[in-house]
């Protein structure tokens, strides 16, 4: 089947599996839904917890670092983890997590980036930060929306501005940098590899969004990074869930413009790319790559069941990614 023709099945299957799945109690995550009380409120004590904020070059824009620090002093400097939506990470956490993370051998420094506000998920400020591409796409009311493409000028954010503030407030080991993100953010992890391998040595795309702008993202970048990787060493985490996979988005409100117009969007790259993706990187040199699928699992449970498994891929505490998600 061509690739036009897929996608077009594609969408079409989606569309009519939401409308069969429309029932009075259809549910749509809330794009207002506030942090409340987290961990960094009341911080285990095995962990400290210190905060800042940086600012854009234009001073138009502002995130804050939410810096988890074990509490006990090491011997070595510490391996870091740098996570994206870190309002959402945030309410991940549980001191158990922390506690654990604490025991462990080489206890991880966790650097949590989001938006200086109290939003769980900002979505309109992500979707600039995250993506290298620029996308042109109808929204609800069928207005074209040119959005994105901010991504290299946050990859200098990250680079010049939080590193350097987290390596002056704690001792990480500059060896062992892993970073995380979901959806957009997991979008954002891929395109850091494919232009700044040697930045991290561990990355971990959750669910990324591969169908944005038209499925931009399964093109020249990547392809760029296939025919001119040189072997630096890294290792990849590709995390989907299987709802994601086979196409299965749940519940979905057939009456909602917003809706509709985001399962077009989505479109743009088939359910199981992700999959592809993982099988094409692993097949270079020097890049160890690692699919996971988690059964069951749909777009938005995959933020939280990610992050818990990245915690536990990555520094050996236990697999709570079977628990249930934060409400």
């Amino acid at each position: 089947m061509p690739p036009m023709h897929h996608r077009l099945f594609g969408l079409a299957a989606l569309l009519a599996l939401a409308g069969a799945s429309f029932c009075s109690h259809a549910q749509q995550r809330n794009p207002d839904q506030m942090m409340g009380q987290t961990v960094l409120d009341q911080p285990a004590g095995s962990y400290r917890v210190e905060r800042f904020v940086v600012g854009s070059p234009d001073g138009q824009r502002q995130w804050r670092v939410n810096l988890l620090v074990p509490g006990k002093a090491a011997n070595a400097p510490s391996p870091v983890l740098y996570a994206l939506d870190g309002n959402a990470a945030a309410m991940v956490l549980d001191r158990p997590m922390l506690d654990e993370l604490a025991a462990s051998p080489a206890p991880p420094v966790l650097v949590l980036i989001g938006y200086d506000n109290e939003r769980r998920i900002d979505s309109a400020q992500r979707t600039r930060d995250y993506t290298a591409w620029i996308d042109r796409a109808d929204d609800e009311r069928g207005t074209r929306q040119v959005v994105g493409g901010g991504a290299f000028a946050f990859q200098e954010v990250i680079e010049r501005q939080i590193k350097p503030e987290v390596a002056r407030r704690a001792n990480v080991d500059t060896r062992r940098q892993a970073l995380w993100g979901h959806s957009l953010g997991g979008l954002f992890v891929l395109s850091s590899l494919y232009t700044r391998p040697a930045a991290f040595q561990q990355y971990v795309a959750a669910s990324p969004s591969l169908w944005w702008s038209q499925g931009a993202p399964l093109g020249d970048l990547e392809k760029q990074f296939i025919e001119n990787r040189a072997g630096q060493p890294a290792q990849l985490w590709v995390m989907l869930g299987g709802d994601e996979r086979s196409g299965n988005r749940g519940v979905r409100d057939m009456a909602n413009p917003r809706v509709v117009a985001h399962l077009r969007r989505i479109g743009g790259a088939a359910p199981d790319a992700a999959h592809a993706l993982s099988d094409r990187l692993g097949a270079l040199p020097g890049l160890q790559v690692q699919y996971r699928e988690f059964p069951g699992l749909g777009h938005g449970p995959m933020l939280p069941a990610s992050f818990k498994a990245t915690l536990s891929a990555l520094y050996g505490i236990s697999d709570r990614s079977g628990e249930a998600a934060t409400p």
